[in-house]
């Protein structure tokens, strides 16, 4: 699970800072590896190492609104929903940090990295993060 603190000036224009909170549990990622033939890994394998920006950015805007959710006051549950991935997307936070992990690929594999359960950690570091860490920062 990552939390992620971000600091976005809401469309009222007032400074705010809250805690956002990115998981995907070990069901979801095996629906994810089985959408896509040959696995998603190997798909994000291929378009990072093709630099195909377009993919690419479906891909964050995808990962990064499936995982999102609130954690529930006793820690049972991770509660994602359709309207809550809407409503963040539709936040100033949400526009900040996908161009945050845009510009900067190291963050992006990290934030990725972060949102998988711990046993697949590792072999999604050694997959995508050297290919991502050869990506251009983007202004």
């Amino acid at each position: 699970m990552v939390k992620k603190t971000i600091t976005y000036n809401d469309f009222n224009d007032n400074q705010r800072t809250e805690d956002f909170y990115f998981n995907l549990s070990k069901a979801e990622l095996m629906e994810l590896e089985a959408s896509v033939d040959g696995g998603w890994l190997e798909s994000m394998e291929r378009i990072i190492s093709a630099q195909n920006t377009p993919a690419i950015m479906r891909e964050f805007k995808k990962i990064i609104l499936s995982s999102y959710g609130e954690k529930s006051a006793d820690g049972k549950r991770f509660i994602k929903s359709p309207e809550l991935s809407k409503a963040f997307e539709e936040t100033e936070a949400y526009s900040d940090m996908f161009v945050e992990l845009f510009r900067h690929p190291d963050r992006a594999a990290e934030f990725f990295t972060g949102i998988l359960p711990a046993e697949f950690q590792e072999k999604f570091t050694a997959a995508i993060s050297d290919k991502a860490a050869a990506l251009p920062e983007q202004s």
